[in-house]
This record gives structure tokens, sequence and C-alpha cells, in this order.
């Protein structure tokens, strides 16, 4: 039996401020042909085990990659009791923290909510995010699971559809959130670029038989180096985890962010690429 798409209303809104002046900018500026993305689960800014808060380290190391678009998985939006007790905890949710003053729009997907808190997928974006929609597709009401669908207006009407994803634990849990988001894919205008990227936590590879198969998608390390990158754990990479899709656009130099600080900074290692439109 199938299962329905469950678009879920994120209770924190994209930051608009300005969003006038922005259309006007994209409407009168030259095309772009060039955009470059990075993905990093940020273990909800703790390092490996839990051991110590750096996301402050985090946010300096992803702004040296100067990315215009970031997708982050396990981003939290809200803690009361790490707020109280950790002494350099951001006022602002983690996403918003992580944005500052370089990625002027920003959008939330709350997954996981508890007692203390939430957490979920967040995306950052130099270009501005016209809407935004995160799809619940947590199964059986086990982990909360989403994906997190941003259009982003590019100059001169130019749209690219960008998708956060962070899947379950549970291979059958997986095959089932895959097929949703083939069906998200499958409902984009056939001609748009599309990029999908994040934690899939797919050891198995099924992902990347189905995406390029039904979805028509490529990932960007299969197709540069004929395998998709190991990223788990960070310090010692083994498992093929973390992965950038792409369709009607190419991807160039696909890099794993292996050396320090990243390494030290999450329990997976980022990924980043150029996708040319």
């Amino acid at each position: 039996m199938s299962m329905p798409l469950r678009h879920q209303e994120s209770p924190v809104t994209i930051d608009t401020t300005g969003q006038g002046a922005g259309v006007q900018r994209v409407e009168t500026a030259s095309p772009v042909h060039v955009v470059r993305i990075l993905t990093v689960n940020t273990h909800k800014g703790f390092t490996l085990f839990n051991r110590r808060f750096i996301l402050p380290e985090l946010r300096e190391a992803v702004r040296s990659v100067d990315a215009d678009v970031v997708f982050l998985q396990e981003v939290i939006g809200l803690h009361e009791r790490h707020s109280q007790r950790i002494h350099n905890w951001p006022p602002t949710p983690h996403y918003e923290f992580l944005a500052d003053s370089m990625w002027s729009d920003f959008a939330y997907g709350r997954n996981a909510v508890y007692p203390e808190g939430d957490h979920g997928n967040a995306l950052l974006s130099k270009y501005p995010i016209a809407r935004y929609d995160n799809i619940d597709v947590s199964i059986a009401g086990q982990e909360g699971r989403g994906l997190l669908h941003c259009r982003l207006q590019l100059p001169r009407q130019q749209e690219l559809h960008a998708v956060c994803v962070h899947l379950g634990l549970r291979e059958d849990h997986r095959r089932k959130q895959l097929k949703l988001l083939c069906r998200l894919l499958a409902s984009l205008p056939p001609d748009a670029p599309v990029v999908v990227a994040g934690d899939f936590n797919d050891w198995l590879l099924y992902a990347d038989r189905l995406l390029e198969g039904e979805a028509g998608l490529h990932e960007v390390f299969k197709r540069a180096n004929g395998a998709v990158a190991r990223s788990f754990p960070a310090r010692w990479p083994v498992l093929r985890l973390d992965r950038i899709y792409v369709r009607n656009a190419s991807s160039h130099v696909p890099q794993i962010l292996s050396r320090r600080p990243w390494s030290h900074l999450s329990d997976h290692l980022p990924l980043a690429a150029e996708i040319h439109l």
C-alpha cells in the first residue's frame, strides 16, 4: 500500500528580511551557472560521543568553505536543558547561529520533538528561498525523519529545487522513505535543476540504485570517482552514508572534507561539490 506524503508546517519561518529587495536583485543579476554545495550532519553541535560542544568551531569551518547552499542534518532548533548548562550555547536556534550574516535565507524542518526541545534538517542559502515544505517521512511513530524541500530563486527567473535528507537507521524504514522521496521528485518540473543531499544512512547502497533508476539523478562522487564517498565515522571513515545527488545539472570537483578541523567537528565528514546549471 502506498504511503501519503505528509507535509509538516514548521513553527520557524524563513528569514525574509529585505525579501523584496532580494527579488529585484535576482531579476536583474546575471544568470547563475555554478552553485557551491555543502552538506554536513552537525551532530547537534557536539563532537563524537557528545564529549564537547563545538558549534562555534563548526560555524567557522562552515563559513570557510564559502558554499552558496548548505544542507544541515541533526541541527537543533531548541534545547532548554543544554541552553541552561552550556555556557556558550547560542541564544538563537543552531541553524540561525550557523547562518549568521553569511547566508541571508534559511529554512528549518523540525523532525524530532522531545521534552527539552527539537531538532531536524535545515538549509542555508545565499539565494532567496521562495518556498519551503518539510515533508514528514517518519515511519510508524519511530525516529522522526523528514525531507526539507526548498525552492531557491536564482537570477533571471531560474529556480533550483534543493532537498535536504536525513533517513532512518532501519533498512525497511529507509526503503519506504526513499519511495516517498521518489514521489516528491516525480512531482517536480521535469526540466528543473534539482539537488538532493544529506545523511542517507544507506550503507547497503540501495538509495543509489533507486534514485538513479527511478528518479533520474546521479550521485556526484560516483560520477567522478566510480563510488560514493566514505563519510562515517569521521575519524576513520568506512561507511558511505552521506550523498549529493543532482538532476538536470552537472557536478564538478566533489570533495570529502576529511582534514582537521572537520574530522573532529562531527561524527560524519562533510561533502562539498560544485553544481553547474
